[in-house]
């Protein structure tokens, strides 16, 4: 595992993959966040709503993309983190995280991050701030 702190623009750390999506992910992202919108648990709901189905909450993904730097925890910490959603996640996808450098200078990194489904379709992509 290459060090924060030696990355180059460019370079990339080791991808995560989520998945698939189960509902009982969802029920315990509802559960620890306190976002009970029924359109992230129920299906009857979501349909109701005009969605095809269950959609992942925004928030599972953003939290989720965050673990890329778990084991970078004892080089600094995330300084900065935003994101745009993209696309909708649904039940039984499978997405694969992604943090890119965009920019190194002094004791800040950069990253582009993103997340992908198994269709390569992009459903969160943003900018994150790791202080070394």
């Amino acid at each position: 595992m290459n060090r924060i702190a030696d990355l180059q623009k460019g370079d990339s750390l080791p991808l995560i993959q989520l998945g698939p999506v189960s509902r009982l992910d969802l029920i315990k992202y509802a559960g620890a966040s306190g976002d009970f919108n029924p359109i992230h648990t129920i299906d009857a709901e979501a349909e109701g709503a005009g969605l095809p189905g269950i959609i992942a909450h925004g928030m599972w993904t953003m939290g989720n993309l965050a673990k890329i730097f778990t084991p970078y925890l004892e080089e600094g910490f995330i300084q900065d983190y935003a994101i745009r959603f993209k696309g909708m996640v649904f039940l039984g996808d499978v997405i694969t995280l992604k943090a890119i450098v965009a920019e190194k200078k002094d004791k800040e990194v950069t990253f582009q991050v993103l997340a992908d489904n198994q269709s390569d379709k992009n459903v969160l992509k943003g900018e994150l701030v790791f202080s070394l």
